[in-house]
This record gives structure tokens, C-alpha cells and sequence, in this order.
């Protein structure tokens, strides 16, 4: 039976990490799972693709990139860029470096040195570590224990550091910092090529395809419909009963008992605001007004930092990171971490094109070419540098949000201010940063402040009040008996860390929500 004509037990609408993770769980619990994927199913490549600067949407599109050019309004000045998105089985994650960090315990819940800016998500740390736990089992994470923190997550071994990252972190200790050995989702299989930021050809990188969709697959319950397009969501009477798709040109209506909505942070508000109805007038679950609201990045503070002397860093790259910056004296910061990247000519002219799609200048395409020259120049001079982040927290205000633009449904759009107390933690962190690497010869790479798109959450923010929320607890839309979300939409708070591991341990939390009511009839329509 083709998939797109019988009735399945749980649509997963996204195949990235957290409909990927989600759906799995829910194969494994014995539903049939039909996932629907935006982007194509693309074949296992070592290629590099940030490198290759593919322009051409088609071009893009077949091999797993976000096809179009996302257009923000920031500060009141429009850009225009590619956004770092994948698109295809897998999602981002697909190109994602698996750094699986887990969130603090101040990241969820208020302590007595650091309230929460929110009061708190509507689940604690101690309810949502299990989760973790589980995420972490899942994604074969692994790596070393942090010195600052009293988890202790039972981890894989990491590999081995190459001497120049052995001499690096010493280097650190002796200046007072507490590194530690960065948490991965890698099976590092003989020969790991470290496919940290492209697509893994051996399904050695633990992402939503290699740790959620193929597992689902091989489970004989769930089949995959990718290059689809869902277009709307459909419902009556509180519940929704189909989905409304274009693929191949062939319109499409799909039918299920369950549907989880994974289409990420840009993508799972615009469905919701595209699916609008006599009975949602603004958007479906969109009573609250909140829809596509809150939108939070984080802020990339890149910094080159150079060993104390030359060193073989040929070993393992994806090593290093610390919380001495996390949250200091009250202040929320973030984590510090190694990109896994050498300053290579590849990596800086990806950085420069990246800065020249978000500038003045990106209507003027045949200037991109010209990238190469300063990139070539920067990566004589960086030599044996490596490339460190800072990730700083952002907090949710409502007048940052992904808009629906009704002449292309399916474009990213959003809009986005600066708030001057994120400018201000912006510039703390930098002074912090600055004075606990005075011993090291480091440079920042940028001076203007840089939106982290890839960590895009909190478009549909869970919560216990409907008034204030569009999901409750569960992640279920509030109104909606059988609509679930299970991506960083869903995130109250951006946290000081990558949200990759936060979002898969919430999609193992969302499909144990939905197999335990499925067990309860509570689903059946």
C-alpha cells in the first residue's frame, strides 16, 4: 500500500533530529510512522558543502541545503542570506558538528543564585534529565567529564587528543579555566573522518537520519516521503485530521491519528500560521497570539586561539570546551567551546561568504568570488591557530518572530531586534573572555554582533497557561488534542549551549507523551 493512501498512527512532519529522534522512539513502540521531509533523501557524501558555495536553488536543494535565501529584518535593516539549515532527511543535523551539550539546572528552573528570566520551564531538571540520559544513550555520546559541574552523564570515551589539544588544555589549566573534553555524538568508527559540519558517508556522526530516521526504517513501521512539501495542517472540532502536501507537482492528503510537527524553530510557526481556518482565524493553536513569537538565536562570539607553540593537532578536532564563562556572578553567558575546525582557507572563506550574504553587499553576487583572495591571506596569517565560540544566551521577547509571508508560504522570514541587554551581557562576555585568555594569543574574528540562525527556538514556547503558551507541558498545542511539536520551537529559554541534545531528549519525552496516550485510546479518533 502506497504510504500516501492508507491512515497512519502518527505523522512526524520534519525528518531532522527531533522528528527523526521522536519518530524512532515512536516506531519502537510499535505505531506506524509516516515521516513527511521538506528536502530530498541525500546520498552519503564526504562532500564539503559550506565550501563548495552552491548558489542555484536546485542545486542546493539536492544536496541537503536550505534552497532559498532567508530574508530577517534586524534592527530595522533587512538582510538577505542563505541561512546554515539543512533540508532532507536529517535535517541540519545532517551537517550539524554533534556537539550534545546538556542544558544547566538554571537553564530550566530558578536557583537560589540565578532566577530564571522566564520563572521557569514547566518541567524541571530532575524530570528532564532521565531524558537527557536517554538522549545522550541514543546519540552515543561522548566525551569527558566538566570539572564546574556535579552531573555525571555515563558517557562513550572520546578519542584520543592529538598532542597540540593535549598542550592546549594543560595550557588552560595553568591560566585557572577547567576544560574538558567537549561532548560528541560520534561512534568514531576506524578511519572517522570527523564529518563535523557535512553530511557523514558512513553513518559514524549520530544525527536525526543515522540515529532516528534509518533506525525507524529498519524497524519495518515507518516509511519516509521525502521532497514533500506540506502546506497545511487541517482540523475540526479540536482535533486535526489531515495534512494537505505538494509533491512531484501532485497534491496530496494525508491522514493520521497523531501528528508531530518537527519542521524546526522557522519552519513548524509558519505551518501553524499557514493553516489558519474559521475556527483559528490566526493561525492554528494560535489563540495565545504567540505563534512564531519569542524567537531566539544565540550570539557567536569566534575567537582564533594560538597554541603556545607549534604542535600536531592532526588527531581528533573536536575536543575542547569549557564553562568557566557559563553564568558568572548571576549574569547568564555561555559555553566556550572548539568548532572542530582548524582557521583552513575552507573554513575562513566559508566564515567570509557567510558575512558577505548577511551584508549590504549580497544583492552584488559576482563580489562573493572575491572572498577568496582575504581567505587566502587570513588563513597565511591564523597558521596554527584553532577556532573557539562563544555562545551567548538570548532571552525570548515577543517582538522577535518568524512572519508567514503569504506570496511564498514556504519562505523564511522574521524579524529581530537587538535588545540593549543582550548588547550589554555581549559586551561582559568579551571582556570576560578577554581577561581569562590574557596568557594566550587570541584575536576575536568580529567586531559587529553575529546571530547564531542555526540555533533558532522558542517560536512555540510550552507552558502550563494557554494564555501565555502554545504548547502545555507535553508539548501538545493547547486546543488541539493530537498535535504535538517536537523541535526547538519549543524551548522557553535558549540556554548557554547547543540545543541539539535538548531537543532530542524533549522529542523522547514528547514521544513517550504520545505512545502512553496512544496506549490510553486517548488518540483514537
Amino acid at each position: 500500500m502506497a504510504p500516501e493512501t492508507r491512515r497512519w498512527d502518527v505523522i512526524v512532519i520534519g525528518a531532522g533530529l527531533g522528528g527523526g529522534v521522536a519518530g524512532r522512539r515512536l516506531a519502537e513502540s510499535g505505531l506506524d510512522v509516516l515521516f513527511l521531509e521538506h528536502g530530498p533523501e541525500v546520498p552519503r557524501t564526504d562532500r564539503d558543502l559550506w565550501g563548495d558555495g552552491l548558489a542555484a536553488p536546485a542545486d542546493r536543494l539536492d544536496h541537503g541545503l536550505w534552497p532559498e535565501m532567508a530574508r530577517g529584518v534586524v534592527d530595522g535593516r533587512e538582510t538577505r542570506f542563505f541561512p546554515p539549515l539543512g533540508t532532507g532527511v536529517g535535517g541540519s543535523s545532517a551537517l550539524y558538528a554533534a556537539t550534545l551539550e546538556r542544558p544547566e539546572r538554571h537553564d530550566l528552573e530558578s536557583t537560589p543564585t540565578m532566577p530564571h528570566p522566564t520563572g521557569g520551564w514547566p518541567i524541571g531538571y530532575d524530570v528532564f534529565r532521565r531524558h537527557l540520559e536517554a538522549a545522550e544513550a541514543l546519540l552515543d555520546v561522548r566525551g569527558g567529564p566538566d570539572p564546574l559541574s556535579d552531573e555525571t552523564p555515563r558517557l562513550g570515551p572520546p578519542p584520543l587528543l592529538s598532542p597540540g589539544d593535549a598542550a592546549m588544555m594543560a595550557a588552560f589549566r595553568r591560566a585557572g579555566l577547567h576544560p574538558y573534553r567537549k561532548h560528541v555524538g560520534a561512534r568514531y568508527l576506524p578511519g572517522c573522518a570527523e564529518c563535523f559540519g557535512r553530511h557523514c558517508p558512513r553513518g559514524c556522526k549520530m544525527d536525526g537520519r543515522s540515529a532516528g530516521v534509518e533506525p525507524a526504517l529498519r524497524s519495518g513501521r515507518a516509511a519516509v516521503l521525502d521532497r514533500c512539501a506540506v502546506t497545511a495542517l487541517r482540523s475540526t472540532a479540536g482535533r486535526v485530521t489531515h495534512v494537505e502536501a505538494r509533491r512531484g507537482g501532485v497534491a496530496l492528503r494525508l491522514e493520521a491519528r497523531v501528528f508531530v510537527l518537527a519542521a524546526g524553530a522557522f519552519g513548524s510557526p509558519r505551518l501553524l500560521l499557514a493553516s489558519a481556518s474559521e475556527d483559528w482565524p490566526d493561525g492554528l493553536a494560535n489563540r495565545s497570539g504567540l505563534v512564531g513569537r519569542n524567537l531566539m538565536f544565540h550570539l557567536n562570539e569566534r575567537l582564533a586561539i594560538w597554541p603556545e607553540r607549534r604542535a600536531d593537532f592532526t588527531s581528533s578536532i573536536n575536543t575542547v570546551a569549557m564553562r568557566d564563562f557559563y553564568a558568572v556572578e548571576g549574569a547568564r553567558y555561555g559555553h566556550l567551546q572548539s568548532m572542530g575546525m582548524a582557521a583552513s582557507y575552507g573554513n575562513i572563506l566559508h566564515y567570509l561568504r557567510e558575512r558577505f550574504d548577511r551584508s549590504p553587499l549580497a544583492p552584488l553576487r559576482p563580489l562573493r568570488a572575491l572572498a577568496r583572495l582575504p581567505a587566502f591571506a587570513a588563513a597565511r596569517v591564523f597558521g596554527d591557530a584553532r577556532i573557539f565560540v562563544g555562545l551567548l544566551e538570548d532571552l525570548a521577547y515577543p517582538g522577535n518572530r518568524v512572519l508567514l509571508d503569504p506570496a511564498d508560504p514556504g519562505a523564511i522570514r522574521f524579524e529581530y531586534r537587538l535588545a540593549p541587554e543582550l548588547l550589554a551581557r555581549r559586551a561582559a562576555f568579551r571582556r570576560l573572555i578577554r581577561a581569562r585568555l590574557a596568557a594566550f594569543r587570541a584575536f576575536f574574528l568580529h567586531v559587529e554582533p553575529e546571530l547564531n540562525h542555526a540555533h533558532a527556538c522558542g517560536t512555540l514556547r510550552f507552558g502550563a497557561d494557554p494564555r501565555t503558551s502554545v504548547l502545555d507541558p507535553d508539548c501538545r498545542a493547547h486546543g488541539i488534542a493530537n498535535l504535538y511539536v517536537a523541535d526547538a520551537s519549543f524551548m522557553p529559554s535558549s540556554t548557554g549551549i547547543n540545543p541539539s541534545l535538548t531537543i532530542a531528549a524533549n522529542a523522547l519525552r514528547v514521544a513517550e507523551a504520545v505512545a502512553a496516550a496512544h496506549a490510553r485510546g486517548a488518540t483514537v479518533a
